[in-house]
């Protein structure tokens, strides 16, 4: 849920939903606001017919039958009763708009007063009939002192209205599938908006481990149109400039066979053989520079075929050539997993970090383990180890630690590179740390391959 929520997907989803539901809920809020607002003033006209229709209708009839109408007639939130002698000599109030308002259809012969009494129902809190409904009556509530024709003092009290029974209980549950709609509505539209960006970012990421792979489609609305194409034109000049890089280097790398061919045939020709000695070395080193300089070239290639490679059998089978070559090369523990990769590549990968241990380290230990989705290869050397500042620049092409060039203290400084190059091309990583009991330990992460992807 928390993945979900931090992805782009979620957020826009979240943005959506909490914008719907305080946009239905300002309309519904608005909506019974007016509503209430047209229930109160129709009940104001209902409560001004039903108090004039009590006052006329009392006032014809008898004064002896005139209470048991009003203990029949006043029963509603419209109640006419006989006024106490304190209330009639109570001091009245300037007339409010509902007690003009009855004046006027009652005409002169009857008189009316606002009480400084109100009623205890007019401040009790009310159940709202919705969830956006008041909580407290906002109409007419008050109580007047009418004076019949006869002279009679009676009181005349408008209350609110009951609600009505069981309002509101069920609206939880009423407002149930409308929230549902929204949500899903949200999700599908968040989704739907955020699926050219996931593939956008897909393609990035495989563009990182395969820079041939089929270019995107181009479909969809104008905006994803036009970036879809701007990444496959981004990829085909990244294409073309690797592409360039690769066939100069090798060429360069290559047209220097010939000649330094043609200099070791010219320097058998010698006859100071101290002389001839350091020669064919320093030839020999530069053989060693150029064949490297195509392997560095190859590592960059990708156009050898992805498979799927059981790493298990291909760490034995280098671990077992370097062992028959002479090297102290040992091998433990099983992945029990393949890899999609390219098999020559990945061969060279570990070929030269094996190489790299045993001629810094004497030896190198192999060490393999099973990870969640992936499989940690770490190989350990006996040497003096790598000083932290220099960590980041032993990948550097022809970088080397040692100052000197000679043969006997190393190679050209472009092992540890390919293998960086060979490692990010399969979305790997490569890790170098000075190990605890000494030695430098070099950590190969690779990730597990899965059929069905």
């Amino acid at each position: 849920m928390k993945a979900f929520i931090g992805s782009m997907t979620g957020r826009v989803f979240l943005v959506l939903l909490l914008g719907i539901i305080a946009s239905a809920a300002l309309t519904q809020w608005l909506a019974v606001t007016e509503r209430t607002r047209t229930l109160e003033r129709y009940r104001d006209f209902h409560a001004l017919e039903r108090a004039e229709q009590l006052i006329t209708t009392a006032d014809v009839v008898p004064a002896a039958s005139r209470a048991t109408y009003l203990r029949v007639a006043s029963r509603g939130s419209v109640r006419l009763e006989p006024a106490a002698a304190a209330i009639a000599a109570a001091q009245a109030l300037p007339a409010t708009e509902f007690t003009h308002a009855l004046q006027d259809r009652l005409g002169t012969g009857f008189t009316l007063h606002p009480l400084a009494e109100r009623p205890a129902e007019c401040d009790q809190p009310r159940k709202p009939i919705t969830m956006f409904g008041p909580r407290q009556w906002h109409g007419t509530c008050e109580t007047m002192l009418v004076r019949m024709h006869d002279g009679a003092m009676m009181k005349l009290s408008v209350l609110p209205p009951r609600p009505p029974p069981g309002g509101g209980r069920n609206e939880p549950l009423t407002l149930l599938p409308f929230l549902l709609s929204i949500a899903v509505l949200a999700y599908f539209v968040a989704r739907m908006a955020m699926r050219p960006l996931k593939q956008l970012a897909q393609a990035a990421k495989d563009l990182g481990n395969d820079i041939n792979r089929p270019p995107l489609a181009i479909s969809g609305a104008s905006e994803i149109r036009q970036a879809a194409g701007a990444f496959n034109a981004m990829q085909a000049r990244i294409r073309q400039h690797i592409s360039q890089r690769t066939e100069m280097l090798a060429a360069i790398t290559h047209d220097l066979q010939t000649p330094l061919t043609r200099l070791r045939l010219r320097l058998e020709k010698v006859r100071d053989e101290e002389l001839q000695q350091r020669l064919v070395d320093d030839l020999s080193a530069m053989q060693q520079m150029v064949k490297e300089g195509l392997d560095l070239a190859r590592s960059m290639d990708t156009t050898e075929t992805m498979q799927a490679l059981d790493l298990d059998s291909l760490l034995d089978s280098v671990c077992s050539d370097a062992a028959d070559s002479g090297q102290q090369v040992d091998l433990k523990g099983q992945a029990a997993m393949a890899l999609m990769g390219r098999p020559l590549a990945i061969r060279r990968c570990l070929v030269n970090l094996l190489d790299n241990a045993v001629k810094y380290g004497q030896y190198a230990h192999v060490t393999v383990e099973r990870m969640v989705g992936a499989a940690r290869i770490r190989i350990r050397d006996g040497g003096p180890g790598i000083a932290p500042e220099q960590m980041a620049r032993v990948f550097e092409p022809f970088y080397r630690i040692e100052s000197s060039r000679s043969r006997a203290s190393g190679g050209t400084g472009l092992g540890l590179t390919i293998a960086r190059n060979i490692a990010e091309q399969h979305g790997a990583s490569l890790m170098l740390a000075n190990h605890a009991q000494g030695g430098l330990e070099v950590t190969l992460i690779v990730p597990e391959y899965y059929a069905g992807r």
